[in-house]
C-alpha cells in the first residue's frame, strides 16, 4: 500500500467517526452544564487516565487553569496523573489499581466532578476512581470508546466515541474535551 492511500484512509475514518460523534452533542452539553454547576457552587474538576489519556487529563486541566480562548480567572481543575510522589507511593503501598481512587478519597468532596478517560473503558484504576467518586457524592463523566466497556455503566455520564481504533478514540476525546472547555469558558466568563 502506498502512503497516500493509507493517509486518505486514516482521514476518511476520522471524518466518519467525527460525524457519528456529533450524536453525542446532548451528552457533552449535559456534562458541560454539570461541570459549570459544580464550579459555580465551589466544586472542583478532577481528571484521570492512563498513557495518552493521562496526557489528555493534564491537557484538559491546563486548559481550565490557564485558558482555551478567553482570558479569565483560573478554574479549579486537578489532574490526578501528575503527582509522581503520590502515584509511586500509592502504587507501591496500595497497588496501581488504586492510584486515582486513593487521591480522590483524600482530595475530593461532594459536589466535585471526576472526568475519567479510558479509550477501552476497562482500565481498572479509572473504574476504581469512578467507584470512589460515587462513594463521595462526586459526579463522574467518562470519556470512552470501544462501546464504553465497564466504565460506561459505572459512570453518571458516558461520552463514548463510536470507534474501536485507539488513536481515533483519542482524537474524538480531544475534540470533546475542547468543546467542553469552550462551553465552560463561555458559560462561566460572566460569573468569574
Amino acid at each position: 500500500m502506498n502512503f497516500i492511500e493509507r493517509i486518505e484512509k486514516e482521514f476518511s475514518e476520522h471524518i466518519f467517526v467525527a460525524k457519528n460523534s456529533a450524536l453525542l452533542s446532548k451528552k457533552i452539553d449535559f456534562a458541560a452544564k454539570s461541570c459549570a454547576d459544580s464550579l459555580k457552587n465551589g466544586g472542583r474538576l478532577f481528571f484521570c487516565g492512563n498513557g495518552g489519556s493521562a496526557g489528555d487529563s493534564q491537557h484538559l486541566a491546563a486548559e481550565l487553569i490557564g485558558r482555551l480562548k478567553k482570558n479569565r480567572k483560573a478554574l479549579p481543575a486537578i489532574s490526578l496523573t501528575v503527582d509522581s510522589s503520590a502515584l509511586t507511593c500509592i502504587g507501591n503501598d496500595f497497588g496501581f489499581d488504586n492510584i486515582f481512587s486513593r487521591q480522590l478519597e483524600g482530595l475530593g468532596k461532594t459536589g466535585d466532578i471526576l472526568i475519567a478517560i479510558s479509550t477501552s473503558g476497562n482500565s481498572i484504576n479509572v473504574i476504581n476512581a469512578v467507584v470512589a467518586a460515587k462513594e463521595k457524592g462526586i459526579i463522574s463523566i467518562a470519556l470512552t470508546g470501544n462501546g464504553g466497556g465497564k466504565l460506561a455503566s459505572k459512570s453518571d455520564i458516558d461520552i463514548c466515541i463510536p470507534s474501536d481504533n485507539t488513536q481515533i478514540i483519542q482524537e474524538g476525546h480531544l475534540l470533546a474535551e475542547h468543546i467542553l472547555c469552550e462551553i465552560l469558558e463561555q458559560s462561566l466568563i460572566k460569573g468569574l
